[in-house]
């Protein structure tokens, strides 16, 4: 991908956000692209960063961490860990990321939590639901998610911001939106039992689905192939 075919699908990705942000009738600030550059070389990540974009999601830890090395230089760079995530491997994604956004059980969070540096602000959390309840997904299931949230707020360093789920394919726009409504219903349940949290995130919204998510209240979009191109096999 040269520098100019990545500007303008950059481009064309922010334009389409604010498009669907637009025919929701939300406020043009209501949701933020996350840029998911897995697999991705980090001379596209710096270039996405020189065209303005500052955080980007990461699904391999390793990958990260060379990324990050590489990209050392750039300044209010935000990374996002977006990928299933082991426990040998909590310390280096609590070292080293801003976000996780698949924690899905209290072992994990709380590896995060003691792992995570007292230097660093608390460790952004959204809790990953299996929404569609499919087998061969990670999340939590909407009943467990009460007390996974109580147990991730009594953590000394880290902060629930939210939830992400990855919906089953779905054929039309209002298929899309079913699981995305059930997820926002989720949050605001989540809300209401713990009005002094932060509760302020809905990660959910890829290239296939980003309109039916954002019309159910997304605020960050992962968007990959929609700007990096088709990714190749690891």
């Amino acid at each position: 991908m040269t520098d100019l075919v990545l500007s303008e699908s950059l481009a064309a990705a922010r334009a389409r956000l604010d498009a669907a942000l637009d025919a929701a009738g939300r406020p043009a600030d209501a949701a933020r692209l996350l840029a998911v550059s897995k697999t991705k070389p980090a001379a596209l990540i710096r270039q996405a960063w020189h065209e303005g974009q500052r955080e980007f999601g990461e699904n391999y830890v390793q990958e990260a961490l060379d990324k990050q090395a590489e990209l050392a230089d750039l300044t209010a760079i935000v990374w996002h860990f977006i990928g299933p995530l082991q426990s040998n491997k909590t310390r280096d994604v609590a070292e080293h990321f801003s976000w996780v956004h698949s924690v899905d059980r209290e072992k994990i969070a709380r590896r995060l939590s003691d792992q995570r540096p007292e230097g660093l602000e608390p460790l952004d959390i959204c809790l990953q639901v299996n929404i569609s309840d499919e087998a061969s997904k990670s999340g939590a299931s909407l009943e467990e998610l009460p007390a996974l949230a109580e147990a991730v707020l009594s953590m000394p360093r880290l902060r629930l911001r939210g939830l992400m789920a990855i919906p089953a394919p779905a054929e039309t726009p209002a298929e899309q939106r079913l699981p995305f409504a059930r997820l926002r219903q989720a949050l605001e349940a989540l809300r209401e039992r713990f009005p002094e949290a932060p509760l302020d995130t809905l990660s959910m919204g890829m290239s296939a689905d980003l309109e039916a998510a954002v019309a159910e209240g997304a605020t960050l979009v992962r968007l990959g192939t929609a700007i990096f191109g088709e990714r190749h096999a690891r």
